[in-house]
């Protein structure tokens, strides 16, 4: 399993597009929080993160399909998918392999962004940053990361086209996140079922975690989301 990890890994930075991918993330992130007025933090006058949080998910939508959408399509394009399946490894394991590899490129991406807390922290002159929620914000954004990673080689485990697979990972990812939200606002759901719908979407759970608070349930629907993306994935593997 590991060894697909790393493969994984060294497949995504052994090229150009790698690096590019993340320097655009990063860059993009900067730019609308620090230069563009609608989001510039060092315009509202107190220390939070919050237009991070509620901007990565979107930023995310692109990142994380670039990372995935090669993991499986391009196993198939190439005919190195045959190779793998004479290895000494179960389908499962080679899903998991690919899950962690992405998903670490991903927590790569993230890391760096913690220096817009630590400015924050240094700039600000009485009281600083609510290290809680922004603890409880990261939490949220790798297990989001983790379910779209999940999104993400699930779709590429569908097709030998990276292109089908990039634009079908990101337009599910961002069904998952606003989709149901967008739902639950319809006049026909305001009987009290908006709750209900808007629970089954990956914002509600993100939300309540990005307020410092971890929460069995939104642990558990983040695990059992990512937990029937690789189940599917690996259906997929056994069928080829």
């Amino acid at each position: 399993m590991w060894m697909i990890c790393k493969k994984e890994w060294q497949q995504f930075f052994g090229s150009l597009t790698g690096y590019l991918a993340i320097i655009v993330f990063l860059l993009l992130n900067g730019l609308l929080l620090f230069v563009f007025p609608d989001y510039n933090l060092l315009d509202f006058g107190y220390a939070s993160l919050g237009s991070f949080f509620n901007l990565a998910p979107f930023i995310l939508l692109f990142l994380v399909p670039t990372v995935t959408m090669r993991s499986l399509s391009d196993e198939y394009k190439s005919g190195t998918f045959e190779i793998l399946k004479t290895l000494p490894l179960k389908p499962f394991d080679i899903v998991v392999g690919k899950f962690f590899g992405a998903l670490l490129i991903v927590a790569a991406a993230l890391v760096p962004t913690i220096i817009y807390a630590v400015s924050l922290q240094q700039l600000s002159s009485v009281g600083g940053i609510d290290v809680g929620a922004t603890i409880g914000s990261y939490i949220g954004l790798i297990l989001l990361g983790a379910v779209y990673t999940a999104v993400g080689i699930c779709a590429s485990s569908f097709t030998n086209n990276t292109v089908v697979a990039f634009i079908a990972g990101a337009f599910v990812c961002f069904i998952l996140y606003s989709g149901f939200d967008a739902v639950s606002k319809l006049p026909l759901f305001k009987t009290g079922l908006d709750y209900y719908i808007e629970m089954l979407g990956i914002n509600f759970h993100y939300r309540s975690i990005s307020r410092g608070v971890v929460e069995l349930r939104d642990v558990i629907y983040f695990l059992g989301l990512i937990s029937l993306l690789l189940l599917i994935t690996k259906r997929n593997l056994v069928k080829r």
